[in-house]
């Protein structure tokens, strides 16, 4: 007997920004699966089983919902955010990639991303070329990070860092910007924004030259602009709304 198999995105953190589509899945799955914090942000049923696992463990937690899903559950996978960005929907082929896929029932269900949220709080900084990089050497050599850092600068893409640093690799954020401050204008537009979309949401606009990396953690999402990317002044104390114009030569 075959049970389903939905991978759903739940956002990065705000209620409003799950989707109609999520929350189906989720209420009538009969188990969910996914990594604690994100399990606790979702007010399940008594019945539905959850399975909460840590993090840094996606194929194995893969594994167990492809399992449960084959047994004839209704499993919802999710994660944070987008679950084809950095998450879970690549940790669920890959298993069914590398153990068989036969028939099972399987379903993506976008979310909003850390980036797509980032750039609403921010203004409009994505509305130009832009690529986004995991600063995460868990799966790949730092190698391989650098030159891919050192090729979307010298491409003038926007950037968006995902994983940027974290208590086993605290120092990654610094090299990061070591290497971006070689190859870009000091006065190059960042912003650092954290936890967006829950209580404790904070955000920094600042320059390449001036930027501190060491308030950078796994909660926080870190965009580098264009050379094109500016800030747009804004009455009184206000922050300035920053944003990359949509053509090249910076006119609509």
């Amino acid at each position: 007997m075959s049970g389903s198999l939905a991978i759903v995105g739940i956002g990065p953190g705000a209620d409003e920004w799950v989707t109609p589509e999520a929350r189906a899945l989720i209420e009538a799955a009969t188990d969910v699966v996914g990594y604690k914090p994100y399990l606790d942000r979702l007010p399940l049923r008594t019945a539905q089983r959850r399975h909460a696992s840590d993090n840094r463990v996606e194929l194995d937690r893969a594994r167990h919902a492809i399992a449960l899903a084959r047994a004839g559950n209704c499993v919802a996978v999710v994660s944070g955010g987008d679950p084809g960005v950095f998450a879970m929907a690549a940790a669920v082929f890959e298993a069914l990639d590398q153990d068989g896929a036969g028939d099972l029932d399987v379903r993506v269900a976008p979310g909003v991303s850390a980036m797509q949220a980032a750039a609403a709080r921010l203004g409009a900084p994505l509305g130009h070329d832009f690529c986004v990089i995991s600063l995460s050497d868990n799966l790949k050599p730092w190698d391989l990070v650098a030159r891919r850092l050192a090729a979307a600068s010298e491409a003038d893409f926007v950037i968006a860092l995902y994983n940027p640093a974290s208590k086993a690799r605290p120092r990654r954020i610094f090299d990061a910007f070591a290497l971006l401050r070689a190859k870009k204008d000091g006065a190059t537009a960042v912003a650092f924004a954290r936890a967006v979309g829950r209580s404790d949401e904070s955000l920094v606009l600042t320059t390449l030259a001036d930027a501190d990396p060491s308030i950078v953690d796994m909660a926080t999402l870190v965009l580098i602009g264009s050379s094109a990317t500016r800030f747009v002044a804004r009455g009184g104390a206000a922050r300035p709304w920053l944003y990359t114009p949509r053509s090249a030569g910076g006119r609509a």
